[in-house]
Parts: C-alpha cells; structure tokens; sequence
C-alpha cells in the first residue's frame, strides 16, 4: 500500500492536492482514501492531507503515521514541531520540499536516512501562482511513485477543477506536467510501504479532564491554560497594520471579534496587535468600519519592521 503525505498551510492548495493524487489512483485502478485534516484554523495554519492507494480493498483508517512520501508545499513548516512534517519519517520514505533552498542544504540540516528531493519554485510556478501549488505538488507525487500515468493525472484534474472552468484547468494541468517531467529522473523511487504489525499496539491512555469555567474558556491567548508560549503568529502569511490616522479608536470592535484576543488597546484607545500570536485570519480588517487595517505580505512587512 501506498502512504502519502502533503503539508502545507491553511490556502496552499494541499486538501486540492490530495484530491487530485487521490484521483489520479484510482484512474490507474487503485482503491483510494484521500482526506485533509485541519482544525477551525484559518488561511496560513499548518494543515496536512493523506493519500492511501493499494490494489486491494484498504482496511487501514486514520491519519498515516508511517508515510511512504512526504511532500511540503511550504519548507518553513520542516523546522515547526507542531505541524508534524517529519512525524513517522524512517529510511524508505521520501522527503520532497517546495524550495528555492538547494537539496544538498536540507540534507545537510536535517541528516535523515531516506531520500530527499526538492522542486525548486523557480522551475514550475511564478511566485504570484500560489494557487497552482497544489497541482503541482500532486504532479511531483504522481511521478515519484511511478505507477500513475500522465493521461491519469490530467483526467483527475480536469475531473476536480472543473468548477474553476477550462482556462485555469488547463493551467493547472500545465503546472502539474511541468513537475510531473521535472522529476522523471526520480519516477518510482517511493515504494509502498511495509505492513504494520498489530504486535505494537497500544490501547489509548485516556486522560479526565475537569470541566472549565467560563473565564478559562474564553477565547483570550493571555488567559491560563491556553497556549501562550505556542508563538502561533508564526503561522501568518499577511499581516493586519494599523493606520492611526484613521483610526476612530472604536477598538471594542476588532477586539472582541479578534478570535484569539490577540488585540488590546492601550493608553490612547488605539488597538495594538500581537504579532507572536496573531495567525493574519483578517478578521479585524474585515470588520474595521474605518478601514483603518489595511493587509501587507508577511515577508515584505518583516522587511520594513
């Protein structure tokens, strides 16, 4: 059986590229399970997708702990241990990063026994082409197992885009060859896993948790209990500024509908943002009456400061 792995964030296109692989089996004549998982997080949160495909009914349910190819549409998540990529990694399974970063570099910097391959952005997808990333990811995956042709992958495409209508179809399809040829070197160098045995099972160890009051429950990052120390700003791929000459200093507003509470306000009645836990879900933007919040990139609003 086949075991994969996409990880990415929140609006990269994994749960697409999980679909698309997912397809593309079973147009090869595979069975198939292919589902995403994610919690109530927003645009930019860590997020994964499984594929399984064998040529026999699949008994296995859950997420996979022992995958046969990991692909990571986003290489900032490798050094986060929350989003789980290296979880279950062992010396059969693949590693392929979406990275400018250079394969030498990441061997170097994570020593792992198995493969490790990287799709270099540059090759298949402008930076602007975000949207593209997760055909193109199950482009690369469909050639590094080996068994899926190209006319597959481009019927599962057409078959899960088609609501988006031909032209960003076709240009999907076009993405996803691009990487689906880039690493025709590679093709079939992830084999299917070996078969878990029941002799390491463990029952689950069920902890009793006593019920909260309201003050602990509350939707505030600050409160006890909660995961301060958890630098979840880390997950932002824009971020929300405040334009002060704008600002009518109404802050009750974003700051009770901030979902995290990551919103205060100080001495002159300003709404002042923390950025160490703020995930960019834009809610105050959206909300601002004075549309006194405008939205930059993350990277470039790093850059000035």
């Amino acid at each position: 059986m086949y075991r994969l792995r996409f990880h990415g964030r929140g609006g990269q296109g994994i749960k697409t590229a999980g679909r698309i692989l997912g397809t593309a089996f079973f147009r090869a004549g595979f069975e198939v399970q292919d589902a995403p998982r994610y919690g109530a997080e927003r645009r930019g949160a860590p997020i994964f997708a499984y594929v399984r495909a064998a040529r026999r009914p699949i008994g296995e349910r859950g997420i996979i702990r022992r995958p046969d190819l990991v692909a990571v549409a986003d290489d900032t998540l490798v050094t986060i241990p929350a989003a789980g990529v290296l979880a279950g990694v062992a010396p059969h399974t693949v590693l392929l990063l979406s990275s400018s970063t250079p394969a030498e570099v990441w061997r170097e910097r994570l020593q792992l026994p198995g493969l490790l391959l990287t799709l270099p952005l540059g090759e298949v997808w402008e930076a602007a082409a975000v949207r593209f990333l997760g055909a193109t990811l199950a482009g690369a995956a469909a050639r590094l197992v080996g068994v899926i042709p190209r006319e597959a992958l481009v019927e599962a495409i057409a078959e899960e885009l088609a609501h988006l209508g031909p032209s960003l179809t076709t240009e999907n399809q076009v993405r996803a060859l691009a990487a689906f040829d880039l690493l025709a070197e590679h093709a079939g160098c992830v084999s299917e896993g070996p078969e878990p045995s029941a002799a390491a099972y463990e029952p689950p160890r069920w902890v009793e948790l006593a019920p909260e009051g309201a003050d602990l429950a509350a939707p505030a990052i600050h409160l006890p209990a909660t995961s301060e120390a958890v630098p979840t700003g880390l997950w932002r791929v824009v971020r929300p500024l405040v334009d002060r000459s704008r600002c009518r200093r109404c802050a009750w507003i974003c700051s009770t509908l901030c979902p995290d509470g990551t919103i205060s306000v100080d001495g002159d009645g300003f709404p002042v943002i923390d950025y160490q836990h703020c995930k960019g879900c834009l809610v105050c933007a959206a909300s601002c009456p004075a549309r006194a919040i405008r939205v930059v990139p993350e990277r470039q609003a790093a850059r000035v400061g």
